[in-house]
C-alpha cells in the first residue's frame, strides 16, 4: 500500500502525490507550495480532499492516496489506492464532456454540472492502485 506519509509530495515528472487513508485521525497540510500553486490536502480513513489555490480539486470519500496526479485544461490523471471502493470528485470545466478511462478500460463519458463536478465511482480491493485518465471530449 503506497500511503503518502509526507500527506502530499512533488514528483520528478511534474505531478504531486496526496492523501494517506491508514489514518485514524484527519491529518492536514496547508501551503505546500509546487509549480507556483499552493495546495491544501486533508486525510484520514473516511475522506481525502485536495485544494489548490483555495479551490477544490480533488476529492474521495472514503479515503485514498493518490499519486502521478497530473491536471491540465484537457486532460487529469492519476493512480489511486484505497482499502475500499471509492466515489471520487473532481473540479473540472462546466458542463462539458470528458472520456473517462479506468485501468486503461473505457469507462464512457460522463458530463460535468454546471458547478464543474464530476463523480466517478473505483473499485478498488485494496491490493494495488486502480490508473484513472479524464480527457475533455
Amino acid at each position: 500500500m503506497a500511503v503518502i506519509s509526507e500527506l502530499i509530495r512533488s514528483e520528478s515528472d511534474g505531478s504531486i502525490s496526496f492523501g494517506d487513508y491508514s489514518l485514524d485521525v484527519k491529518a492536514k497540510l496547508d501551503n505546500y507550495e509546487h509549480a507556483g500553486d499552493l495546495y491544501k490536502v486533508k486525510t484520514y480513513q473516511a475522506i481525502t480532499k485536495l485544494e489548490r489555490n483555495g479551490m477544490f480539486v480533488y476529492e474521495s470519500v472514503p479515503g485514498t492516496a493518490v499519486t502521478g496526479f497530473k491536471a491540465s485544461e484537457e486532460e487529469v490523471s492519476f493512480q489511486v489506492e484505497g482499502q475500499k471502493d471509492a466515489q471520487i470528485t473532481l473540479e473540472l470545466e462546466a458542463g462539458t464532456e470528458y472520456d473517462i478511462t479506468i485501468n486503461g478500460t473505457d469507462a464512457g463519458v460522463m458530463k460535468t454540472n454546471l458547478g464543474g463536478k464530476l463523480s466517478i465511482s473505483v473499485e478498488m480491493d485494496g491490493s494495488s492502485a486502480v490508473t484513472v485518465g479524464i480527457a475533455k471530449k
